[in-house]
């Protein structure tokens, strides 16, 4: 039996990410609207047919209209994606809801927490949009470059409807694409966001020279501590060893297309924030999350040594040196606890 695919759609955001998935939409045949939030970044898209700031080299396909206005974007589908920085999730949720469609379905792509809440993101969905729609989130190990190239890549799609992620994983699969279901939406959304926190870390270890040992120590126990929180919000332990939790947080803390990543690189290698972004050139989602996981965290009681040492060197100006040392330094336990 052929999978109903999307088709339609209208990515919301025109980073590198937003760019990369719309182009994979539209490779697949589904007529697909871009809009970022820069008129003069879409009117360059329009023109040129290509993102030529974060995506060099790679042509738009016939079926992928860039989009200057936001209702035109919205106008062709029923269906939206959100591919924004999760600093202004919310905010770009109350600029599409006077445009949705009857019927209309939500998906995300953004990895991070809401800005100042400390809470996953349905549940900005739920407050500003209702919780009768339609919703699904895409993560999992991905970098936009390599999507757009067209190499191998896999990722999950969770949501609260089964025919929507069905439809959804339909329209992302191709020869070298391939998306998994899930029901686990705050696992996915969790896994997705803290692993960035993590991704600092190892970063960081890298760029104070600690080594391979250090890092998969980090990558290890990081994992166990985003199981820890993800639990407690009611995610699967088993998402977390799939590919929004441990293939996303290896990927990220190893590959150097990693913006958090060389973003903690940066900063053990003396760098002020401001610095490290501004030679990274683009939104680095970790900073924002090191303070949102590290509050959501301390609220729900959970012990995460590893993103309260990154909070550290990021807000109150912990020397990186001694945060690795400290968690060294902890008294010593059994590695997993009955």
């Amino acid at each position: 039996m052929t999978q109903q695919i999307l088709k339609s759609l209208a990515v919301i955001g025109a980073g590198s990410w937003g760019t990369a998935l719309s182009i994979l939409f539209a490779r697949n045949g589904i007529q697909t609207t871009m809009w970022g939030h820069l008129p003069e970044h879409m009117h360059t898209l329009c023109n040129e047919r290509s993102n030529e700031e974060f995506l060099p080299g790679i042509s738009f396909p016939e079926k992928l209209e860039p989009c200057v206005e936001l209702e035109q974007a919205m106008s062709i589908s029923k269906d939206i994606l959100l591919v924004v920085p999760s600093h202004v999730f919310g905010i770009v949720l109350q600029q599409i809801k006077p445009y949705l469609q009857p019927g209309c379905r939500v998906a995300w792509a953004t990895k991070g927490l809401e800005s100042g809440r400390a809470r996953l993101l349905h549940e900005s969905v739920g407050e500003i949009l209702g919780d009768d729609i339609p919703l699904a989130v895409i993560s999992g190990p991905t970098f936009a470059k390599e999507v757009a190239q067209g190499l191998p890549t896999a990722v999950t799609v969770a949501s609260n409807n089964a025919e929507f992620a069905q439809t959804l994983a339909a329209s992302l699969h191709n020869e070298t694409f391939r998306a998994y279901t899930s029901t686990d939406i705050s696992g996915v959304e969790l896994g997705g966001s803290a692993k960035n926190v993590l991704a600092i870390a190892a970063g960081i270890a890298d760029g104070l020279g600690f080594g391979a040992n250090t890092r998969a120590a980090l990558i290890t126990r990081g994992l166990a501590e985003i199981m820890r929180l993800g639990i407690e919000l009611g995610g699967d332990a088993e998402t977390f060893m799939g590919l929004a939790g441990m293939g996303d947080l290896v990927l990220t803390c190893t590959d150097n297309q990693s913006r958090n990543r060389r973003f903690g690189i940066a900063i053990a290698q003396g760098m002020t924030q401001q610095q490290a972004v501004d030679s990274i050139g683009q939104v680095v989602e970790g900073i924002k999350t090191t303070e949102e996981v590290y509050r959501l965290a301390a609220r729900l009681h959970i012990d995460m040594p590893i993103t309260q040492q990154v909070y550290r060197v990021l807000y109150e100006n912990a020397d990186p040196h001694q945060a690795v040392h400290e968690l060294f330094a902890r008294e010593q336990k059994a590695e997993f606890q009955h």
